[in-house]
């Protein structure tokens, strides 16, 4: 059993005096998140996990399609409205019942129940954060996409709103509970424009740090993020000083990546290192549209976080875009890279160890614009020593700068009290 009874920040010289703040955590769902905060009426139609010998021949071919391997799944699943299936029951996690962290694709299938309580209940969670030194983190989705984009499977747009708003009122209960350690972000309703707006007056005034969104709507019939159907809501979350996340694999676009990164001849572990591998530079498109959309130019103070995606490629694709506008005649305001400085935000995680490569990086992205992830309890996640990984990788820069990156970045971006 891997221990996480002891105050790991402690034995770190380097990282004394900071909070650090981890940016990029999941929830691996509880079976009742949404059932247990339903209207009686929706308690049979909300999502709810499902045994599998319990499907018809149409859901279990749902389940195959929707499973992370695209093979039938011996796991239960997660059912929306009467016959829709979201994903396998064991969301995720690669951290199991007795904490210990597993390699490999074993955990796809995993049932729900056989990952850590930390990766599913507050109090287990910040006991945790309490033993590895970390503070704060915030908290991303499984069940209905990094990006709410499998909420667009719902055909009820009534029953889809309750849904985001039902995991956002559990959000607000987390982050009560541990006194501002959780800071889940918001699922906004975004099919719904009027109900997406009313949603960021809500979650607002909850306390609730930020919003996630889908990065393609278009695939649902929806306009463009670059529309002026949007707006409204740039303008809304400017307003709040609301923070705009997108997640990798935050749309339909990007959901399959276990079966389309890969060749078909690769084992399973292969495909789980490749998939994850291309999806993180997912991201590099999704700022890329940003950036050239005008978005920036109409929304200057609008913050945007690139999650889980890294911080490497990034100097090299910021210096590529300048050429290409300026090859192209895009006609922006300033250059692409000066938009990213001023408002956009990227992720570290395992980048680096000690190396001038990263400070390098580092720099070059802006130090300003660089914060801390773990990436808990998913399979590329930091655990079970986070701080002593980014303590090695961190050690050549000075304690401000490490503070920065650790600490006062993240607050900055979503409203945190570090002090």
């Amino acid at each position: 059993m891997t221990t996480i009874d002891r105050p790991i920040v402690e034995e770190l010289e380097s990282l004394k005096g900071i909070k650090v703040v981890d940016v990029d955590t999941h929830l691996s769902e509880p079976g009742d998140i949404w059932t247990s905060r339903a209207p009686k009426k929706y308690a049979d139609l909300v999502p709810r996990i499902v045994a599998t010998d319990e499907l018809g021949p149409a859901m279990s071919a749902q389940a195959r399609e929707r499973s992370m391997l695209g093979q039938t799944s011996k796991q239960s699943v997660w059912v929306v409205g009467n016959d829709t299936v979201l994903g396998p029951a064991g969301n995720g996690s690669v951290i199991d019942k007795q904490n210990e962290k597993v390699r490999g694709s074993i955990f796809v299938d995993w049932e729900a129940g056989e990952c850590s309580p930390a990766a599913s209940f507050a109090a287990p969670r910040v006991a945790m954060m309490d033993a590895l030194g970390i503070w704060a983190q915030v908290i991303y989705p499984n069940v209905v996409g990094f990006g709410g984009q499998d909420f667009a499977l719902i055909a009820d747009i009534t029953l889809r709103n309750l849904c985001a708003t039902l995991w956002n009122d559990a959000m607000a209960e987390n982050q009560e509970e541990s006194e501002g350690r959780l800071c889940g972000m918001a699922l906004l309703p975004w099919w719904d424009i009027d109900a997406t707006l009313s949603e960021i007056e809500r979650v607002h005034r909850l306390g609730l740090k930020g919003v996630v969104m889908s990065a393609d709507p278009q695939a649902t019939g929806l306009p463009d993020l670059a529309e002026p159907h949007w707006d409204p809501v740039w303008e809304a979350l400017e307003e709040c000083g609301l923070p705009l996340n997108f997640h990798i694999g935050a749309s339909a676009t990007q959901r399959s990546y276990f079966g389309s990164a890969s060749w078909p001849s690769f084992s399973n572990d292969k495909k789980l290192a490749l998939g994850s591998a291309m999806l993180q530079l997912g991201n590099a498109r999704v700022l890329a549209n940003i950036i050239f959309s005008g978005i920036c130019d109409r929304f200057p103070r609008l913050k945007i976080v690139s999650v889980e995606s890294g911080i490497g490629w990034i100097p090299f694709f910021l210096e590529g875009l300048d050429y290409q506008a300026s090859e192209a005649n895009v006609e922006l305001e300033h250059r692409p890279s000066e938009y990213f400085k001023r408002q956009m935000y990227a992720c570290f995680w395992y980048e680096g160890h000690a190396g001038q490569k990263f400070i390098d990086d580092v720099n070059a992205v802006g130090v300003e614009n660089c914060m801390f992830e773990t990436d808990f309890p998913h399979p590329t996640c930091l655990y079970p020593e986070p701080l002593q990984h980014v303590a090695s990788t961190l050690e050549l820069v000075d304690y401000g700068t490490r503070k920065k990156l650790l600490s006062t970045n993240a607050a900055r971006v979503y409203n945190l009290d570090v002090t």
